[in-house]
């Protein structure tokens, strides 16, 4: 019997490591005579861009809420409260322990009542409200890009009055140049005082416009919040965008398989290189998102595997910090926290 259940443990231990990298539980060192060792927390708490799985969230929004912290997730940011009130989501989140970090509220949305999104969101309990995305005239090169500045120092203002916080969520189109020579997203950043307008980059467009995620958010350290973790993989020249956000480009058909997003660890990110230039950066929350699932899985499966794979990047450095800190034990006893 003593046998079997050593079995059935090994098994379990396996299954919650799964994902597309293969990994052992980590431990911690023999006799460290502090506690820190099962407190650390061992990285940034890490949130879900909800947008990932509005199928299930437009399904079944609370039971979708309820299977996000099941798999570990700490926190959530909104694509969209799918008919509910901001006063249900906030009791929703609390009932189920989700912190509400931010949402995704399209700039037609912000521009058409600016003083109902940051109440709503307000009352909801996020803290940052973010621009997703732009239509083509209002990026760099386009005839309402500066109009767009001015817009989003705007609603930036009432937002910081209000207690709230923007951010701007980039795609890798930010990254054409304008005609003093920066992107567009620097451009961005210093046409807009930080105290009015802070980053979200999102780390898959940023390396898909050529650029180092790593070497990009530590540019941006101090204004960097919130970072969203995205892995993909891509092959070849890809033709046609590869969006599909808010509700744009939803049905579009790509003229190539080229590129796909993939769950972290399955794709090009090196991510926990990502996770540590965040924590450096003075970043507060990272956020997972897929937009679209892959490799025969479904979005909550994608998720799922994402988050396994973030819990082996934070075991593995918790399993260094605690070897810093009792540095002469070989041997490794304790089971390293799962946060």
């Amino acid at each position: 019997m003593k046998k079997f259940s050593k079995i059935l443990m090994l098994g379990a231990a396996v299954m919650a490591m799964a994902s597309c990298g293969n990994g052992t539980a980590q431990k911690c060192p023999e006799n460290c005579d502090s506690k820190a060792c099962e407190t650390k927390e061992c990285g940034l708490p890490v949130g879900l861009q909800l947008y990932s799985v509005r199928d299930a969230m437009a399904q079944d929004f609370k039971g979708t809420l309820q299977q996000v912290k099941a798999m570990g997730y700490d926190g959530v940011e909104f694509a969209g409260l799918f008919g509910n009130t901001p006063e249900q989501v906030k009791a929703m989140c609390a009932e189920i322990g989700l912190n509400p970090i931010s949402a995704h509220v399209p700039l037609a949305d912000m521009l058409a009542d600016t003083d109902k999104v940051i109440a709503d969101y307000k009352t909801l309990g996020c803290k940052y409200i973010v621009v997703p995305y732009v239509t083509e005239e209002r990026r760099p090169g386009g005839e309402l890009f500066m109009q767009m500045i001015d817009e989003i120092r705007a609603i930036g203002e009432k937002a910081k009055a209000a207690g709230l916080v923007l951010l701007y969520h980039n795609h890798d189109f930010e990254f054409k140049k304008v005609e003093n020579g920066e992107f567009g997203l620097d451009f961005l950043y210093s046409s807009v005082p930080a105290d009015l307008l802070q980053t979200e980059l999102d780390e898959c467009w940023v390396k898909y416009a050529g650029q180092d995620p790593v070497a990009y958010l530590q540019k941006y350290a101090g204004r960097a919040p919130v970072v969203h973790l995205k892995d993909y993989y891509v092959e070849g020249e890809q033709v046609g965008d590869p969006y599909a956000l808010i509700g744009l480009n939803e049905d579009e058909k790509k003229s190539n398989s080229a590129f796909e997003f993939r769950p972290l660890g399955c794709g090009v990110q090196d991510v926990a290189a990502l996770m540590n230039a965040a924590e450096a950066a003075g970043s507060k929350w990272l956020i997972v998102e897929q937009d679209q699932p892959s490799m025969g899985k479904t979005p909550m499966e994608c998720v799922a595997m994402s988050m396994e794979y973030v819990k082996k990047i934070k075991a593995e450095k918790c399993q260094k910090d605690c070897q810093k800190d009792c540095p002469n034990q070989k041997d490794c006893k304790k089971d390293c926290p799962k946060k």
